[in-house]
């Protein structure tokens, strides 16, 4: 295998040569690596330093880059794990070019999930979590982190491989972003509420080709209750800008109280908070100690999370203002006319011509048509 070095953070490491021919460089390699995933491993980084595990478990090292990371950067008691043995042969390559102390291990992921327990984990597969997740949240005491890169399930436009692996009925509205990072947050809700635990989610978003959740879990039969209490639905109207959230396990059926058309049903997913807000305010304040190459994206992408409203939905105003025939206004004369009338209206952290707004859909219209 030929390897060049790259660095990330304060850590180098060896990665393996890839074909810049190839429809997906990172795919190429004899052990995959996807440089475009550094601001992922950098927010990991910011967060670990901050909660400080006993035990951090990367379930699917690749590299070994996000452990060893963890390792080399935040000082911790790290396990890197790969079912490859290409993969492990780099990872302890990489391990001994720090020159630092992890554990490497060799193993399917359920195996090892089902036979173990760890403070934290991280799991970031190519593609869907799903078959990862029951035995993980089984072997995680306090932490887990998870990444999917299979998107198109998760917003509804693969809708059947969508429905089969998370057992949700995504829909592909102009809010996808939103629908696949709920979908995903519902779906471990789910698996981890049967075994009397609930999940508080620390830092959880959505970025170009990928969802991530950062997550507490926390023990008891009330955690568990409390986080049941966020599963629901967005009840979206096919023939007009409505939407509406419904906490609840079943589905209600419903009109449109704005046009009268037949709402649709998108779920089940998370309603409410995807993040601790003052959770982010302390990972803004630790960002500037960090030698992190991606640390003024982090600083936006946390300074937007922690605006945004905890809705469930986003409205494309400038879908309305084409449907209007009109030109849209600038977003911040739009949040400032919402607000004026009273209601809450934010940004979002994946788009620029998206917002959040509790303001029914009329008045989001007139907002538009008038400015």
């Amino acid at each position: 295998m030929e390897y060049i070095l790259t660095k990330e953070g304060s850590t180098p490491f060896f990665i393996p040569v890839t074909d810049p021919t190839h429809s997906f460089p990172p795919a190429s390699g004899e052990v995959f690596f996807n440089p475009r995933m550094e601001l992922n491993r950098d927010a990991t980084i910011l967060v670990l330093s901050l909660i400080r595990p006993e035990q951090y478990l990367d379930a699917m090292g690749g590299t070994g880059v996000r452990g060893l990371r963890a390792a080399h950067e935040c000082g911790l008691s790290v396990t890197v794990n790969d079912h490859h043995p290409h993969a492990v042969d780099l990872i302890r390559k990489n391990a001994e070019s720090l020159g630092i102390d992890v554990e490497i291990t060799w193993q399917e992921v359920n195996s090892l999930g089902s036979a173990r327990h760890f403070d934290a984990i991280d799991l970031d597969p190519f593609g869907t979590p799903a078959p990862y997740i029951d035995s993980l949240i089984r072997s995680a005491k306090r932490y887990l982190f998870v990444t999917a890169t299979d998107t198109a399930p998760l917003c509804g436009a693969h809708l059947r491989a969508g429905m089969r692996r998370y057992f949700s009925r995504p829909y592909n509205t102009e809010y996808h972003t939103e629908v696949a990072l709920r979908t995903l947050l519902g779906f471990v809700c789910r698996e981890t509420i049967k075994y009397d635990r609930g999940i508080h989610p620390l830092l959880c978003y959505a970025r170009s080709h990928y969802v991530r959740l950062h997550l507490e879990i926390r023990p008891g039969a009330g955690a568990a209750d409390r986080s049941l209490g966020h599963i629901g639905y967005i009840h979206h109207c096919s023939r007009c800008p409505t939407r509406k959230e419904q906490a609840g396990i079943i589905a209600e059926t419903s009109s449109c109280l704005g046009c009268g058309g037949k709402m649709r049903a998108i779920g089940p997913l998370w309603l409410g908070a995807i993040s601790e807000k003052p959770f982010l305010a302390r990972m803004q304040e630790a960002l500037p100690t960090l030698a992190l190459h991606t640390q003024n994206e982090i600083h936006s992408l946390l300074s937007r999370c922690r605006e945004e409203l905890d809705l469930s939905y986003h409205y494309e105003y400038h879908t309305i203002a084409k449907a209007l025939g009109r030109s849209p206004p600038g977003i911040e004369a739009v949040l400032a006319f919402l607000e004026k009338e009273g209601y809450r209206a934010s940004r979002t952290h994946y788009s620029g011509t998206s917002l959040k707004t509790d303001a029914p859909a009329e008045v989001l219209i007139r907002a538009i048509g008038n400015l």
